[in-house]
């Protein structure tokens, strides 16, 4: 017998829900509207831990920002989970050379004894707050036109049940998915199961987070 030649599976969140609702024994012609109310809820609290987590691959973007001299401190997108690596470009003309810039924390930032002191900026701090912002040391001078281009991973994108839309993660996280929605199913509808549940879930990030390098 021929094989299909296709590589298309996927699955809706609405067949996440329901794949999730049978690995705790809850069939289809069971399930109600409060259960499709919980499961929205229940899909958007998996995918906030999916990103806390560790770095998810395929949500990483390239952002850049065009610095202002004298001007220490840019705000970045809402959606920015953490920042990966990060560099500077200076161009001169039509020559561009770029380099490599570090992090440093909130208490390195601080013990900092002049904060605007001027220069090529050598280090970043990544301020985690609702509307996230990175500032610059040394502050950005006249010697440029200096850009911060950095990787950063960004949130998953929301989960909504009607209209067949599919979760914002690659195949080989499918079952990763469902069987986090599943454990988190049995936490409220059969806590008997939550513990088995629970290690199936566990297995399926394992095998999956395996991968994700």
């Amino acid at each position: 017998m021929a094989s299909s030649g296709t590589y298309a599976f996927n699955l809706s969140y609405s067949q996440v829900t329901l794949a999730a609702f049978e690995r705790i024994q809850i069939r289809a012609p069971s399930i109600r509207q409060e259960h499709m109310t919980s499961a929205r809820t229940e899909l958007n609290l998996a995918l906030v831990t999916f990103s806390n987590l560790q770095p998810n691959l395929w949500s990483v973007e390239t952002g850049s920002i065009t610095m202002v001299a004298g001007t220490a401190t840019y705000s970045v997108p809402a959606r920015t989970v953490m920042i990966l690596d990060a560099w500077i470009t200076t161009t001169s003309g039509s020559v561009s050379n770029d380099r490599y810039v570090t992090p440093i924390s909130r208490t390195e930032y601080a013990s900092l004894s002049n904060k605007q002191t001027q220069g090529p900026p050598t280090q970043y701090w990544f301020d985690r707050l609702l509307s996230p912002t990175v500032t610059m040391w040394p502050v950005a001078d006249s010697g440029g036109p200096y850009t911060f281009n950095y990787f950063f991973c960004t949130q998953i994108q929301d989960a909504n049940l009607p209209g067949g839309e599919t979760p914002n993660i690659p195949y080989l996280w499918l079952d990763a998915l469902v069987a986090s929605l599943a454990h988190r199913f049995a936490r409220i509808y059969k806590p008997e199961l939550e513990a088995i549940r629970e290690k199936d879930y566990n297995r399926a990030w394992e095998i999956a987070a395996t991968q994700n390098v």
